[in-house]
């Protein structure tokens, strides 16, 4: 079947074309794919094409270019094809008043990865239709603007009128949903809640849009004031029905619709949680629902829309937003129309009476600006609109002229993958759909566009166990694709069997496959993944002809050991272009016709020194130098005279015809005449033809010459002229300025040009600068022409005498780094100045050896490191040549000898084989720097970079000296030569330094952490740079080179550098032995204001630790044990200082006399010093070790010696450093809806240092928990706030979520939960926003931002308002922790966090003695509302307005009493025997003791020790169980009472002995471990008093469990506590709670029974709230309303996932075993029952239950 081949020139064609149309990348994006089938390849890039010709034998995955290129037919390629085609287009008529856009339908079909532009036309008349719609609040506070808009409506239809002659207007009103809490339900309230004033409503249209104005005002007279009880308004529903209600509303298809939102107050949005009924009323359904009187109707059934939700809608209808509100609410509302991508925001006086103008100014601001959106678009497909000819705002939307034709660039393009899914496997709704591209005020462009996922027709036409492939695989698409177990061309060859090797031996060699593959089936299978090749794998890929280092020249690939070029490249490297483009002369030939064009150059026919690069003769060249190359041969041949007289002449080229007469100049290529050294005499000659004489050239000689007549006499005249014109010359040069001027442009008194520095003083204030170098530039004057290049040098600290020569005259044989800079003569590149690219490693390969092998021959040079790249600008013609700067360790005595060498080898162009540009260098050493520039000709100014030599110690105004030494090329003089720079030092920001100078680190320990402090002076940033220097320890060898920035953040004081130590490898043990090693680190170049302190620099000594031991105690040996208390003084000055988050350094000094040795003694600060640890020490430091992080330690020592123990030293305090916390607390969700959660975390039960934030990580996961596509990050930077709202999830989806905490030391370990909301009943609490908790809109694009708004800038109504506040900043304590009341308008929620944070709360039922002083009515005493069965009757006063207090038991901790005890640390003493320890509780009163408790966890003996002395937070408790819980609580007490304990579970685990279980081996190892507790509890409620609880089993339970122990009890007391049983292990347990009590908080604990016992508790508080909203006028007469329920109403009520068993409750009632459906909730005809009798309305129940009960 083979078809006839291409010709070879139109393959060369092909492969010419290819290489101007494709890039390479993509031609090897298709090759490289590793695919297996035709439908994979097509799918890998839009370009990618398969060849399925049964005979083709390359790659079959490739662009369609190469495989046509390559031999593949054109039938024989398979390739998607795209289209895009416009269905319906209509030409613009600016003639008409209306918005238009071109086209108006189009249809695409885009490969993935594939984009497509097109133009998109835009029409907005000068003056279009006009709908204004005019939606006002109705709450009683607008009843002054309701009464200026009546008497503005002419005023508004003559603003009106001026914009447009066209126009209607529109008038609706809105209160907020007619339910609880958003509104009095009382009957009279109902009726009139305010004097005069319409019942409450949710929305009502009042006036359809209309053009009759008179209308308009006469209906508007008749309207009255409504009224609700919160702060924020329903408005977001009116926006809504507003929007969607298209035929009610009478908005015109063709005008521009404008909407006014009038308002003085916040609003409610979707799942706000102020609206008791969040979560259980449905989401919006976005449809209209207004009755025949314009009245919304589903507001008891629907919860408002959010804030996407309206963005959408009011885009999609076309219909612009104006928010007119008053100052009180303006902040709300100029963060929500940010997010509208055109709208207006204006301020409303306090009665409106400014609207009219308002509307004017949002008028005009509007018709300039156009927004287009794309909606509806498919997740494959992006859009995106940009224009040339209109500039786009911030809000993306762009500055239109109006009356003119506009022109949009759109981009429609089809993503590859979304979510790291490739598109292809997307839902089919994902890859395909109809886009909505609408301008503001139009229609829009319609666009079917999808993405072309088709599988290739020859996959659909497969050969399913063809004999074409042996019967072991099927033949598609041109070839083989074997079954399992098979393989070859033919799948003849079975994987698993083992062939003879034979055929696979190369001849003349004895392995088979060359040693570089296996044989299988006879056929050789090579290594290294395609890096072997050939029959018997003889060749390799890494070993092709390379080019200046590049195999194949980087224009190729290797294969069978041959280059295989990239079209247009040929040559055994693939280093000779194929085009002739650089040998095509000036006028288009080739060549100039004198030479062949091969490998990309000229080759000429006859080379001359007058052809260049293209065989072009450069006739000015000749004319140059023609005469003065044939003068010497002339004369020899002519006259015999001259340089080449004698046998030289015969070597002239040319031979020489004497004549009597010459042509004329302008007749020959040259006419010459030279005079004759011999005679004195002139002869002359031509040159004809095209100025190249050759061998039969013939040069036409005159034969007389012009000898001149003798003058001798003339001398004796000249001598006294140039006496006399000397003597004139030196008058006019004395007394002449203008006549010195013009001589000094002669050529004799000009010594050619000069140069100079340009400034002579510079000042820098070193906060400001941002470098430790300055440019300073250079001049050259006078004439241009020629090189010249100048010395420099600089020298630091010129204001201390003889400072630079004092420092390099001390210790000449120590190291000192000195910085060499270079210029390399080659072209500087991106990827040079990028470290980690191939090119830069290359490089700095290439520059270090060559480097190396020059200063190797200075005695005691190291190797360079720290080889950078850059360029220098201002450096004339070379400014894109590459600078190198590298660092060289060397002695300090070795100064001179390496300025010598660099000049030498700078001078000659060369170090080694590494080119140089001559001319350029700049050497740096301590204290100064010696360099070079250089000006090339035509160059003006150059820049001399000199170091500043910025240093801790310098003074605060320190000078420097630049100073021009000589020119040593060129004829220039230097003018100003000097240049003195002054460093101010101003107060700096911060110090940064070292802790100490020194650190000793194991080489086992692997990384060698050094801390960095920060002293801070100005709170603000600091910056310092940072690097590793080697000394005895070399960089790769045995530790990891460093270099970087650390950036202290303000506030922050520490940082860590981490080392990475590496292995001593057994060579180099051998060869270098074990000895400790150093290496230095160096802190340099302050930025922000920094400075640097000391020490700046530290060493690190690498050893073993026995090693390390030894230098520490000095190779002495132990002493005797000390004898009793000698006369040895006390150590003095002690100091310690923190090194790292678990170690401390303390020195002292040695006291007078011979200490033989010291003792150290620490303990926490805190505890009792008969707990202290001792340390012995023979040298006067030690380094403390296994401290907590973040703790405070006090330490002393004393000396001993022959003659006893001295006195201990004074007391030192140090707290260690911070340590990354550990993972949060639990994860609690409270599921809002499906889509809505609240998320809330625990404090780290270790928080090593304190919580600055946290980091909140969520994104979905598959069926295996695995993440799809990457997760959103939220920083919530305030640590006190820990919970987070979350929006738009999607639907039955589940998520993975993650939190993590960062305190000073960095992130810590993440807390982690799966949950999918949709699985959680459809019935959760009511969830009051919490202020300042962030909402995060799941959904948000790029359109929104991470943080949607706070719900406190939803809640809070602002200072002035007329509204009663809802906000407060009470904390309630209790039992150390956190106690939240918030308010959803007599609705709480009692959430327990930890003890340490902060929030801002509402008012609420638990409020100790607040006062509101309003004038607004209050309209329940929520204080009564405590349905309990201890609650007595009570009546509520009649007149609400006088209600002017709320008060309730305080449930704050008295004050005096200690608070919780702040950390609780254990630690084990044996296997029985363990230490307690926790730090002293804040309290203002003095504390009196302490009580420890303690028991087993799973019940048992309690044990109480009372430990009277408040400085002693330790004891030891001992006899212990091993591999036992217990459960220890801590508590402290002062005189007002105890205070709120701390509690922990511990377990010690040791071996015991197989008989006797109690007791432990005796020497076994001991650990500490705690048994975790119940994953989060989620609370659901399902009726007014009973709640469903759930929770997850516990990460490391002890033991295996065997059920749970739930115990349920009333959060602040006042009745027994309930306990049920729920057997059974199961992931996720669930148990029904009946007969609770509303509004009442309950706390729950939840714990595991296991084989060993009872593990730690998982605590959760609930409230649920009062469903009904409203007071009860007699609430004595009404017995049943606080009877508790029977239990026997319940007694068919049992637990999810439990076992056949009973289930108890430990109270002595019995739950019967009749089992109800698994989903835990209650029978319909149960909750009718109950929720009939107490009278309550849980939400669902009709408008005629609810006015029913309240007329009870």
């Amino acid at each position: 079947m083979a078809g006839p081949h291409p010709n070879p020139w139109a393959r060369l064609l092909l492969a010419a074309l290819l290489s101007v149309s494709l890039p390479g990348d993509t031609a090897n994006l298709c090759k490289k794919a590793q695919v297996k089938s035709c439908t994979e390849c097509i799918r890998v890039h839009r370009d990618c094409a398969y060849c399925t010709d049964e005979m083709f034998k390359e790659r079959r995955c490739n662009t369609q270019v190469e495989l046509l290129a390559v031999g593949c037919r054109q039938e024989n390629i398979v390739v998607m094809e795209s289209s895009l085609e416009i269905t319906e287009e209509t030409r613009i008529d600016t003639t008409l008043r209306r918005s238009q856009v071109s086209p108006q339908r189009l249809r695409a079909r885009l490969r993935p990865g594939e984009e497509r532009h097109f133009a998109l036309e835009v029409f907005e008349p000068l003056e279009s239709p006009v709908d204004l719609y005019i939606l006002m609040d109705f709450s009683n506070s607008m009843s002054d603007d309701l009464d200026n808009l009546k008497k503005m409506g002419q005023d508004l239809a003559q603003v009106l009128s001026q914009l447009t002659s066209d126009y209607t207007i529109g008038f609706g009103k809105f209160v907020d949903k007619v339910s609880v809490p958003q509104t009095d339900m009382r009957p009279e309230k109902l009726k009139e809640p305010w004097p005069n004033s319409d019942p409450p409503f949710s929305f009502k249209n009042v006036i359809s849009l209309t053009e009759d104005v008179n209308e308009f005002r006469s209906k508007l007279q008749g309207e009255r004031i409504s009224g609700n009880l919160d702060a924020p308004e329903g408005g977001f529903d009116a926006i809504l029905q507003t929007a969607v209600c298209t035929r009610a509303i009478g908005w015109r298809p063709d005008s521009t619709h404008l909407l006014v939102f009038s308002t003085e107050s916040a609003f409610h949005y979707e799942a706000d949680g102020a609206n008791v009924l969040a979560g259980i009323m449905s989401r919006n359904d976005e449809k209209c629902h207004l009755d025949a009187t314009g009245t919304y109707t589903q507001y008891k059934l629907q919860d408002y829309p959010s804030v996407p939700t309206l963005v959408r809608l009011l885009a999609k209808h076309n219909i612009i937003p104006i928010f007119a509100v008053t100052n009180y609410s303006y902040s709300y509302y100029e963060k929500l129309h940010t997010y509208f991508p055109v709208s207006s925001l204006g301020v409303l006086q306090q009665d409106s009476s400014n609207i009219v103008d308002l509307l004017e100014e949002a008028f005009n601001r509007i018709r300039s600006n156009l927004d287009i959106r794309a909606l509806d678009s498919p997740r494959g497909l992006r859009t995106e609109v940009t224009s040339k000819m209109y500039q786009k705002t911030k809000t993306g939307s762009f500055h239109i002229r109006r009356g003119e034709v506009g022109t949009y660039d759109v981009q429609l393009r089809a993503v590859e993958d979304v979510d790291g899914t490739h598109v292809c496997l997307l839902e089919d709704e994902d890859q395909r759909g109809s886009i909505h591209l609408k301008p503001s005020f139009s229609d829009g462009l319609w666009m079917d566009v999808g993405i072309v996922c088709d599988v290739c027709t020859c996959e659909l036409q497969k050969e399913v166990r063809s004999a074409r492939c042996d019967y072991h695989g099927d033949f598609m698409c041109g070839h083989c694709v074997c079954s399992e177990g098979w393989s070859g061309k033919t799948c003849n060859c079975s994987t698993g069997s083992l062939s003879d090797t034979e055929p696979c031996i190369r001849e003349g060699e004895d392995k088979p496959c060359s040693g570089r593959g296996e044989c299988q089936c006879g056929r050789c299978v090579c290594y290294g993944e395609g890096r072997y090749e050939g029959h018997f794998c003889e060749y390799d890929n890494f070993q092709c002809p390379r080019t200046s280092g590049f195999l194949c020249n980087d224009r190729g690939r290797c294969s069978m050991g041959q280059c295989v070029c990239e079209p247009g490249w040929t040559g055994p490297s693939c280093d000779c272009p194929l085009s002739n483009a650089t040998c095509i002369d000036s006028s288009g030939g080739i060549c100039n016709g004198r030479g062949y064009c091969e490998c990309g150059r000229c080759h000429c026919n006859q080379q001359s020194l007058y052809t260049d690069t293209i065989c072009e003769i450069n006739y000015s060249a000749i004319r140059l130098g023609l005469c003065e190359d044939l003068r010497s041969c002339v004369q020899c041949q002519a006259w015999g005279t001259g340089e080449k007289k004698g046998r030289t002449c015969e070597e002239c080229s040319f031979k020489v015809k004497m004549v009597d007469e010459l042509k004329k100049a302008e007749e020959v290529v040259e006419y010459c005449s030279f005079r004759d050294e011999d005679d004195d005499c002139t002869y002359s000659y031509t040159v004809e033809g095209d100025g190249s004489p050759g061998p039969n050239s013939t040069v036409l000689v005159h034969r007389k010459k012009d000898c001149p007549p003798g003058s001798w006499w003339l001398i004796f005249l000249l001598i006294p002229l140039l006496l006399l014109l000397a003597l004139l010359l030196l008058l006019c040069w004395k007394y002449c300025a203008c006549c010195k001027a013009c001589l000094a442009l002669l050529p004799c008194c000009n010594r050619g040009h000069m140069v100079g520095f340009k400034e002579d003083h510079y000042m820098l204030r070193e906060n400001l600068m941002a470098s430790d170098h300055l440019d300073t530039p250079m001049l050259r004057s006078g004439n241009l022409k020629g090189r010249d290049t100048v010395r420099w040098k600089i020298t630091n600290n010129v204001q201390r005498p003889g400072f630079a020569t004092h420092a390099a005259s001390t210790n000449p044989t120590e190291l000192v780094p000195y910085g060499l800079s270079l210029r390399l003569a080659r072209l500087c590149t991106e990827n040079l100045m990028r470290p980690g690219t191939r090119e830069c490693d290359q490089l700095r390969q290439e520059v270090e050896e060559n480097l190396n092998e020059v200063y190797r021959q200075v005695t005691g040079a190291h190797k360079l490191q720290q080889t950078k790249f850059r360029q220098q600008p201002n450096a004339g013609k070379k400014q894109d040549h590459t600078i190198v700067d590298t660092v060289l360790m060397a002695p300090r005595s070795a100064k001179q000898t390496l300025l010598k060498l660099t000049e030498k080898q700078v001078e000659q162009g060369s170090f080694h084989e590494l080119k140089v540009a001559p001319g350029y260098y700049t050497l740096t050493a301590e204290q100064d720097a010696r360099g070079m520039v250089e000006f090339q000709e035509g160059v003006e100014l150059v820049d001399v970079r000199v170091p500043l030599f910025m240093r801790p110690e310098d003074d605060d105004e320190k000078q420097l000296l630049v100073e021009a030494i000589d020119v040593p090329v060129g004829t220039a003089t230097l003018g100003r030569r000097l240049v003195n720079i002054t460093i101010i030092k101003e107060q700096a920001s911060g110090v940064v330094s070292f802790e100490q100078p020194e650190y000793s680190v194991s080489r086992g320990e692997q990384v060698a952490r050094i801390p960095v402090i920060r002293r801070i002076l100005d709170n603000g940033k600091s910056q310092v740079s940072y690097r590793t220097q080697d000394n005895t320890a070399q960089g790769n060898r045995d530790y990891i080179p460093m270099e970087g920035e650390l950036l202290f953040h303000p506030g922050e004081t520490w940082k860590e550098l981490q080392v990475k130590l590496l292995e001593l490898q057994e060579v180099d043990s051998l060869l270098r032995g074990r000895h400790s090693r150093r290496f230095h680190i160096q802190l340099s170049n302050p930025k922000f204001g920094t400075r640097l302190g000391q020490p700046h620099s530290a060493t690190v000594i690498i050893g073993d630790r026995d090693e390390l031991d030894r230098n520490l105690i000095n190779q002495t040996a132990s002493s005797p044990p000390p004898p009793p208390r000698g006369d040895l003084g006390a150590p003095q000055n002690p100091n310690a200082k923190a090194a790292g988050s678990r170690k401390i350094h303390f020195n002292w000094l040695p006291p007078p006399g011979k200490p033989m040795g010291y003792r150290v003694k620490y303990w926490i600060q805190g505890d009792s010093e008969s707990e202290a640890h001792l340390l012995d020490s023979k040298v006067p430091s030690v380094e403390l070790t296994n401290l907590y992080p973040y703790c405070d330690y006090e330490m002393k020592v004393c000396a001993y010696g022959a003659q006893g123990e001295g006195p201990y030293s004074p007391l030192v305090s140090c707290r260690t450093h911070q340590e990354v916390p550990s993972e949060p607390g639990r994860l609690a969700f409270n599921v809002v809806s499906s889509t809505v959660t609240q998320l809330s975390w625990a404090e780290p039960a270790e928080t090593n240092g304190e919580i600055t934030a946290y980091e909140v990580c969520y994104g979905l996961v598959n069926e295996d928990n695995r993440p799809i596509g990457p997760m959103k990050k939220v920083l919530v930077d305030n640590p006190k706030n820990r919970m987070l709202l979350i929006e738009n999830l999607r639907e039955s989806q589940p998520y993975r979520y993650t939190v993590k905490a960062r305190n000073g030391a960095g992130w810590g370990p993440e807390r982690e939960a799966i949950i999918n909301l949709a699985t959680q009943p459809k019935r959760p609490m009511s969830i009051p926003i919490i202020p300042d908790i962030p909402i995060v809109d799941a959904q948000g694009g790029e359109d929104y931002e991470s943080f949607l708004m706070y719900s406190d800038d939803v809640l809070r109504s602002p200072a002035g308002s007329q509204r009663p506040s809802v906000s407060d900043d009470t904390e309630h304590l209790v039992n150390g922790r956190m106690d939240f009341a918030f308010p959803g308008s007599a609705n709480s929620l009692h959430r327990m966090t930890a003890a340490n944070a902060t929030y801002g709360t509402h008012l609420s039922p638990h409020l100790p003695h607040r006062v509101l002083s309003t004038s607004s009515t209050l309209t329940r005493d929520y204080h009564s509302l405590t349905r309990t069965q201890h609650s007595q009757s009570a009546t509520l006063p009649r007149d609400y307005s006088t209600l002017t207090s709320l008060s309730s038991q305080d449930s704050r901790a008295a004050t005096g009493v200690p608070d919780t005890p702040t950390r609780l640390v254990f630690s084990a003493l044996g296997p029985t025997s363990l230490k307690v320890s926790w730090q002293e509780p804040q309290c203002e009163r003095l504390l009196l003791g302490y009580s420890v408790e303690y028991q087993l966890l799973n019940g048992g003996e309690l044990h109480r020790l009372n430990i009277p002395n408040p400085g002693q937070t330790s004891v030891v408790v001992e006899d212990l169980l091993p591999n036992h819980s217990y459960v220890f609580r801590v508590r402290a007490q002062s005189q007002e009472g105890w205070g709120r304990e701390r509690e922990g579970v511990i377990t010690i685990e040791s071996q015991v002995h197989p008989q006797s279980p109690l007791c432990p081996l005796p020497g076994s190892a001991f650990t500490l471990s705690t048994p975790s507790a119940p994953g989060p509890l989620v609370f659901t409620a399902l009726s007014p008093d009973s709640l469903q609880l759930s929770w997850e089993r516990p990460r490391r339970p002890n033991g295996d469990i065997l059920g749970y122990l739930v115990t349920c009890e009333m959060a602040q007391g006042g009745g027994p506590a309930t306990t049920f049983r729920v057997d059974g292990d199961n992931p996720e347990s669930r148990l029904t709670v009946p007969g609770l009590s509303e509004n009442v908080p309950y706390k729950f604990k939840v714990q595991a029974r296991t084989t060993e016992g009872f593990g730690p508790e998982r605590e959760g508080i609930i409230t649920i709230e009062s469903q009904d909203g409203g007071p009860f006028p007699q609430l004595g007469t009404h017995s049943g309303l606080f009877q508790h329920p029977l239990q026997g109403e319940y007694s068919s009520i049992t637990t999810t996932h439990t076992s056949t068993t009973e289930p108890l409750l430990m109270d002595g009632l019995t739950l019967g075993s009749q089992h109800l459906e698994t989903s835990g909730s209650l029978t319909r005809h149960v909750t009718q029952e109950f929720v009939s009798r107490t009278l309550t309305t849980s939400g669902t129940l009709s408008t005629q239950v609810d006015q029913q009960f309240f007329q009870t």
